[in-house]
């Protein structure tokens, strides 16, 4: 999967950037950051199959500096801090992956000593799962995101220039 994205004026606001100091530089990329992995994060949890909600609520955006490169990602799936609503939010969801990609057919063991409850009152050692289809959330939410998250990003900065610049004309 590869997508071509233009945004024009990208050039200009690195310039401008790289006139202010590198700290604040990095506040704005990781605003910015944020602001173009949240277009991606929204359409995703738009597209999510919903059932309890629980893997919908695990949909989020995480800035970082990685060896002063500013790393922004967008996630689902694994725990998340707080929350234990109805949706189950604070426990996360394992099975993303398997939603997206889907499942081959397969064999589940019960833990030595366990059984594997099947409907009301039956138990067994072993079940054959049929394996799940697929069901793309994140492939789909990038590829149709892709250039509304850049000019979010582009947006974003020239915003927070126009701001900075406009604060040190009043001083």
């Amino acid at each position: 999967m590869s997508s071509d994205t233009t945004i024009i004026g990208l050039a200009e606001l690195e310039k401008a950037l790289d006139e202010f100091p590198e700290k604040l530089q990095r506040n704005v990329l990781r605003g910015a950051i944020r602001a173009a992995c949240k277009v991606i994060a929204d359409e995703a949890k738009a597209r999510v199959p919903v059932l309890t909600g629980t893997l919908r609520d695990t949909i989020r955006v995480s800035v970082r500096i990685v060896e002063g490169v500013v790393v922004g990602s967008v996630k689902a799936g694994s725990r998340v801090k707080g929350g234990s609503g109805k949706s189950g939010a604070g426990r996360g969801a394992f099975y993303a992956q398997m939603v997206e990609f889907g499942t081959a057919a397969h064999f589940i063991h019960a833990a030595k000593g366990k059984a594997l409850a099947i409907g009301a009152g039956f138990f067994a050692k072993t079940v054959a799962h049929p394996g799940a289809a697929q069901h793309p959330f994140f492939r789909p939410a990038i590829s149709t995101k892709l250039t509304a998250a850049g000019q979010r990003f582009a947006d974003y900065i020239s915003a927070r220039l126009d701001k900075l610049n406009q604060a040190d004309n009043e001083s």
